[in-house]
């Protein structure tokens, strides 16, 4: 494991990430101070701050514990919020295989959302070779580290600096535009571009669903539409030009 923070991909990963991680640290700072003015205890707070890992779920539930919701209200919001994970483990499951469990439990502890994203651009297509697996190891360990420190850093300043940041200062919005300067740098293609149309259209559209389940909606729409889309544009690129006027194929 130390050989990761040895092998240059690791300082890749840190340096891909590096340009988001203030907006990372602010929310994380707001969360942190969120969880504080709610109610929760300091022993509370730093469990959550550290073992939960998940912005948008602990800002999520936060309220819920505040108003005193039922467990498994605050549960149920939690994992509504967080099933885009599923679809996260899904597709790194062909690069993680090959690790053990313990490892690919603490690489899905680690992985968040822009993890996620800088990594599968960097890899687009998992590999066998042990070289490059290595390489993905380290740029992902790297890529990890960065966001884990900037996020639970922050969040566990926010904790300790609850009573003295005030939550109007708004500063969970900065977390927001590093996620949509990534989005915008991956809609590469018309696909991708119609994929974040649809997700964000389908998200607003349901915004009044309990639990959170407009992210949900969000991304059945978004897969779905392109899942309809793909398999045309593919026979498409796939099917032979029509030969110009004039051009015959053989010998006459």
């Amino acid at each position: 494991m130390s050989s990761l923070f040895k092998h240059p991909e690791f300082r890749v990963g840190v340096r891909d990430l590096a340009p988001v991680a203030p907006g990372i640290a602010a929310w994380g700072l707001m969360t942190g101070v969120a969880m504080i003015k709610s109610g929760l205890s300091l022993t509370e707070a730093l469990l959550m701050g550290v073992l939960v890992f998940a912005g948008s779920s602990q800002l999520a539930a936060v309220p819920l514990i505040a108003a005193g919701a039922p467990m498994w209200v605050i549960l149920a919001t939690a994992f509504c919020v967080n099933l885009r994970f599923v679809v996260f483990s899904a597709h790194l499951r062909p690069y993680v295989m090959h690790q053990n469990i313990w490892r690919r439990m603490l690489s899905g502890y680690l992985t968040a959302d822009l993890s996620y994203v800088l990594f599968t651009r960097r890899f687009p297509h998992p590999t066998t070779d042990p070289v490059a697996l290595r390489e993905q190891e380290a740029y992902l360990a790297g890529n990890s580290a960065i966001n884990w420190v900037s996020w639970v850093g922050s969040s566990l300043l926010g904790i300790a600096l609850a009573n003295a940041i005030p939550l109007s200062w708004g500063l969970g919005f900065a977390g927001i535009l590093a996620l949509l300067g990534i989005m915008c740098s991956l809609a590469t293609t018309r696909l991708r571009a119609v994929s974040a149309g649809v997700a964000g259209a389908a998200a607003v559209a349901a915004f009044a669903l309990p639990l959170k389940l407009n992210i949900l909606v969000a991304i059945a729409a978004a897969v779905a539409v392109c899942l309809m889309l793909e398999k045309p544009m593919r026979a498409r690129t796939a099917s032979p030009k029509p030969a110009k006027s004039g051009e015959t194929g053989g010998a006459v």
